[in-house]
């Protein structure tokens, strides 16, 4: 039986905010990220710059999330997620006002852009603490599967919204960097209506309230009971996060640009196309965990995706090299809802924002990381397969790891 839509009956006001700031969030993500590289270039940024200003974009991302992940079971979840929304307006304003390096570099590293068109932030691990506490446990992969697929579907339309904006605009007679500015106001504008749908948001989100009845967690990390624990699941995670900065939806338009020559539009139906199948493929998650168990389908699905990653580059035409990357994002999203579920199954409820805070910046780092290298190695016809190898090769090394590290810790499942 395939997971049932969460009915309005069942999911709480709260819950139907959540979702939809999921979804106009990730639209605004995919709106950027197609267009992102293509931005910095026209604006006159060496691809080692644009390598650079990626890896600050996530360093800042994680330091402000570390700030309010961290604090917002203490300090209120409806307020850090305020804040975190007008970083994001004020990142697309320098974005769509100006092509000066410096002021760009710090509106990356101090604002929320996302360079691969997924979370980015302190958003997520916030939203999935709040969705936590007003489920039952066992409806937790499930609701976080649809939670994936809005969000997929929403990256997947705001890609598609972004390449086509940017091309009707320079089909107009505006100069390429001109229709990239446009992109970013608007990505701007949609982070006003997520101001707006926060600001909505009921006391009963909070951690003080409801069932958790915990001591509220202290110290650096925010949590108490389950600090080892998640610190070594934050670093496996932190490596899946490297190896994908490698192959960030950003850098992999681009390379879509550089080598086969695909316009700006055609790129935002190609990843359309790829979000949608990302998105359907995260609600079978739910059934296959219910199934072999949460850890499992994290790895049995995370390893042939990756696999997939590693031939995209040797496929010798543009049609062969798009149908084995839709494959892969066929497949590719199904350890998403998992692995938020089993991060908040590993920790008791008063430290989940933590636990979601500390193991998403470390996915953060990760990515942080990467894209500093990959930048020159996409600037060169040669090299530019390389990222994928070491992104898919490093990734398959995760998925051993984690089976390795986790297979016998036992989780709450809710059963």
């Amino acid at each position: 039986m395939e997971p049932v839509a969460p009915s309005k009956a069942h999911l709480g006001r709260n819950v139907r905010l959540l979702f939809a700031t999921r979804i106009i969030r990730l639209f605004a993500y995919g709106l950027m990220s197609v267009i992102l590289v293509l931005h910095l270039a026209a604006s006159g940024l060496t691809e080692s710059q644009v390598g650079l200003l990626l890896t600050l974009t996530l360093l800042g991302d994680a330091a402000i999330s570390l700030f309010i992940t961290t604090r917002a079971d203490r300090m209120g979840r409806r307020r850090m997620l305020l804040v975190g929304a007008l970083l994001m307006i004020a990142a697309g304003v320098v974005f769509a006002s100006t092509q000066s390096f410096a002021l760009l570099l710090l509106a990356a590293t101090v604002g929320v852009i996302s360079p691969s068109g997924n979370e980015v932030g302190p958003f997520l691990a916030v939203e999935q603490a709040a969705l936590s506490q007003a489920i039952p446990a066992q409806r937790r992969t499930a609701v976080f599967a649809w939670y994936n697929l809005v969000g997929s579907f929403a990256t997947a339309l705001g890609s598609l919204c972004g390449g086509a904006l940017a091309e009707i605009l320079q089909r107009r007679g505006q100069a390429p960097i001109k229709s990239y500015h446009t992109v970013a106001m608007a990505y701007s504008l949609v982070a006003v209506g997520m101001v707006a749908l926060f600001a909505q948001l009921g006391r009963d989100v909070e951690a003080d309230h409801g069932r958790v009845t915990e001591s509220k967690p202290a110290g650096l990390w925010g949590m108490k009971t389950s600090r080892d624990k998640v610190l070594g699941l934050a670093g496996l995670f932190s490596i899946d996060a490297f190896a994908g900065g490698f192959v960030v939806q950003a850098f992999v338009a681009y390379w879509f640009h550089q080598r086969f020559g695909v316009s700006p539009s055609v790129l935002g139906e190609i990843f359309f196309a790829a979000n949608m199948l990302a998105g359907i493929s995260a609600l079978s998650a739910s059934r296959l965990a219910k199934r072999i168990g949460l850890l499992e389908t994290m790895v049995a699905t995370h390893l042939p995706s990756n696999l997939l990653l590693l031939l995209v580059p040797l496929m010798p035409n543009l049609g062969l090299a798009i149908v084995v990357l839709l494959l892969r994002f066929s497949i590719s999203q199904m350890d998403v809802p998992t692995r938020q579920a089993y991060t908040m199954a590993l920790v008791p409820p008063a430290e989940r924002s933590a636990a979601a805070g500390v193991t998403g910046i470390a996915r953060t780092l990760g990515a942080a990381i990467s894209p500093i290298a990959a930048g020159p190695l996409y600037a060169s016809a040669g090299l530019a397969s390389i990222p994928f190898f070491i992104g898919g090769g490093l990734k398959v090394v995760y998925d051993l790891l984690i089976w390795r590290s986790f297979r016998r810790v036992k989780i709450d499942t809710g059963k």
